[in-house]
């Protein structure tokens, strides 16, 4: 009996599949307009991949004109929105090297930035708080790293964009992203002992990064990693800036004028 049944339900989807797919023949008939309106109500409703869907087909029926460059960016944004940076970051590439003096080509840069800005982070949450926050510094920066400069571009090139502001604050975040990517690897380096690797990856983020809120902790890695090799002028040095900078520190309790914890409970 479940044989038979099996048997019929294998006919059944095999007779399915060589019906003509209705929704392909009642576009046939479609205008450019037609396919614009229907995949923009798609995207409109959240429903991405059939925008996308839609979008792809307007572009292959009428694959010239503004509704076709229209479509090509909404597509990107479509994937963007459906969690697919890679395609988001692919499909813009391709509008900027089809149409590099588009008037909205500035959006164009501005979601390839959010795209490598979120495939690292999560939609829009470098404003969570509490305990739940993730902590991007912490993953690969390539994608930080990315974002920053696809930001940088569209500031440099539209600096009265529309999306600069919002480009501007993202850039300075993502500064402190990748500066904090040096500390943690220092921070490892430090918990094994290894003291050179340790000073130079946290006189890395000081040097390249020297107005980000990473530069603190890098600061007082500095110090104790050049305590450890007994390199004592370069501590020195460390400290004098460290006091000077962030003189309200909470590093600055396990420091020998003050004393208190121990470095590695610190970082507890």
């Amino acid at each position: 009996m479940l044989r038979s049944l099996t048997l019929i339900l294998v006919l059944w989807l095999s007779a399915c599949n060589l019906l003509p797919d209705r929704s392909a023949e009642d576009q046939q008939d479609w205008s450019a307009n037609k396919f614009y309106s229907e995949a923009k109500d798609k995207l409109n409703e959240g429903n991405y991949a059939a925008a996308i869907k839609l979008y792809e087909s307007l572009e292959a029926r009428y694959p010239y004109g503004r509704i076709a460059q229209q479509a090509q960016l909404e597509t990107a944004y479509a994937h963007y929105k459906n969690e697919e940076p890679a395609s988001a970051i692919a499909a813009m590439d391709r509008f900027i090297k089809l149409h590099p003096n588009h008037p909205n080509v500035d959006y164009a840069y501005y979601i390839k930035g959010l795209s490598s800005f979120n495939d690292n982070w999560g939609m829009m949450s470098f404003l969570m708080k509490g305990p739940l926050k993730q902590d991007m510094s912490e993953r690969d920066s390539k994608a930080s790293r990315e974002s920053f400069e696809n930001f940088k571009e569209l500031v440099t090139r539209f600096p009265e964009s529309k999306y600069a502001v919002d480009s501007r604050q993202r850039m300075a975040h993502l500064l402190n992203v990748v500066a904090m990517s040096d500390v943690h690897i220092a921070r490892y380096y430090m918990k094994r002992k290894a003291y050179i690797a340790a000073a130079n990856r946290a006189q890395n983020a000081v040097r390249e990064y020297p107005r980000t809120p990473a530069t603190e902790e890098a600061l007082y890695i500095m110090i104790k990693a050049y305590e450890a090799l007994e390199m004592y002028d370069l501590r020195d040095d460390a400290e004098r800036v460290m006091r000077i900078n962030f003189p309200d520190s909470h590093f600055l309790i396990d420091l020998p004028e003050v004393g208190g914890k121990k470095w590695w409970e610190i970082w507890k």
